[in-house]
């Protein structure tokens, strides 16, 4: 979509827009972006998703916003700039810029223990898989805040692996959204470590925790808490824990079976409020919403004369975290990449399979949703669909549409 088209939709939104232009007014290519539509109009034509949005920023201005396909396989709405999606673990990075906000007023200190705000984490056990059993040793040393953030605390997720201590995690109540963070919490501080901390990089429940320390320190919920500091200074007035039923109409979801494995698709109710404020991956949002958050990030915490969180901070959260001597475990940090605090950080300008810049910066949502800041281009993109099976294939496809439109 071209910035006249995208501003009569911007006109729409509940969101206030950001500044729209032409894609050439900003150093991008309108034919490339084009293709880029193109690419996912055939996607979705193979009934590889129902649809998709994908805006893309640069200098501050949207040179490209546009919505592909149906909202819903099952109805005929067509994919609209305003419709709202579970975006998962794209809920992290606005949870990590939480709790750096909390460290900023004073609060803690990154190396404080986790312990200190939640005690139940004091007698953490490390679980060492031996013979078949699972054998409990101590942990060498107290997880900490910085832990959590760069998910090197121990703690794991259950559908990234079979461990014993997956298993564990597997057969407890940790998935449910009918219980409290504070619940939660006590919950995962009872089962044992998949690691020691500080060892190895493992994806993890690690930003549910910080949720946790959110409210123990702030008195309030996660989302009360979110909304007051960031959501409302950012007029991201549609993203929340979960969407009034006279939303109804402007929910994306998925095909109930996947199209490419035959498994069947199973999200949550984005109507229902759920008792569990999830900071790893609870909050609904829309693309709109999602842009304003990532010109904050690109623009060094502030947005519209509205200051969320300091230069320097933000320096600090998206830089590598990890180092040579931390494993990373899985696939989800891409080769050419390390981990910051929140968001992946490319660290090699090649390695990686797509496109992309060193320093950059990005994370993405079980579902299919994905974003990313690239400083040196001063550009942000942020992709939106609802097919957990498809979400790596259309990453790497929305990178390389986009990077072949800079010019």
């Amino acid at each position: 979509m071209n910035a006249q088209t995208a501003s009569k939709h911007a006109a729409s939104l509940k969101t206030p827009s950001l500044p729209l232009a032409k894609p050439e007014a900003i150093g991008l290519s309108s034919a490339r972006l084009q293709a880029l539509s193109d690419t996912f109009k055939r996607e979705v034509d193979k009934l590889a998703t129902p649809g998709v949005t994908v805006l893309v920023a640069r200098r501050g201005q949207i040179g490209w916003f546009d919505a592909i396909g149906r909202q819903n396989p099952l109805a005929s709405a067509p994919m609209a700039h305003d419709t709202i999606f579970r975006i998962f673990s794209m809920t992290k990075p606005i949870v990590s810029i939480g709790i750096m906000m909390l460290l900023e007023d004073g609060h803690f200190l990154l190396s404080d223990p986790v312990a200190k705000f939640i005690p139940e984490f004091s007698e953490t056990k490390v679980g060492v898989e031996h013979n078949g059993e699972l054998e409990l040793v101590p942990a060498r040393r107290q997880m900490t805040i910085q832990d959590l953030l760069r998910h090197t605390s121990g703690l794991t997720y259950d559908h990234t692996g079979t461990s014993m201590v997956q298993r564990l995690y597997q057969q407890s109540r940790l998935r449910s959204r009918k219980i409290t963070n504070a619940e939660h919490a006590a919950m995962l501080a009872g089962m044992p470590l998949i690691c020691q901390p500080g060892a190895e990089w493992n994806y993890s429940r690690s930003t549910d925790i910080l949720g946790r320390i959110i409210e123990v320190v702030s008195g309030q919920t996660l989302g009360a808490f979110l909304n007051e500091r960031i959501l409302a200074p950012l007029q991201m007035t549609e993203t929340a824990f979960h969407t009034p039923e006279a939303n109804a109409g402007r929910l994306a979801e998925a095909f109930a079976t996947d199209p490419w494995s035959k498994e069947k698709v199973q999200l949550f109710n984005m109507l229902e409020k759920p008792a569990m404020e999830s900071g790893g991956g609870g909050l609904v949002s829309t693309t709109m919403d999602y842009a304003r958050f990532a010109q904050l990030l690109l623009n060094g915490g502030s947005l519209d004369g509205v200051r969320i969180i300091g230069r320097k901070t933000l320096q600090l959260m998206a830089s590598d975290h990890l180092g040579a001597d931390v494993k990373i475990q899985g696939t989800l940090v891409p080769a050419g990449h390390s981990f910051g605090l929140g968001f992946a950080v490319r660290t090699h300008q090649g390695i990686a399979p797509f496109m992309g810049s060193l320093g950059q910066f990005f994370w993405s949502g079980m579902a299919g949703t994905f974003f990313w800041i690239d400083p040196s281009e001063d550009l942000i993109a942020v992709f939106m669909m609802q097919g957990p099976g498809q979400r790596e294939y259309f990453r790497s496809l929305v990178r390389n549409g986009v990077y072949a439109a800079v010019e």
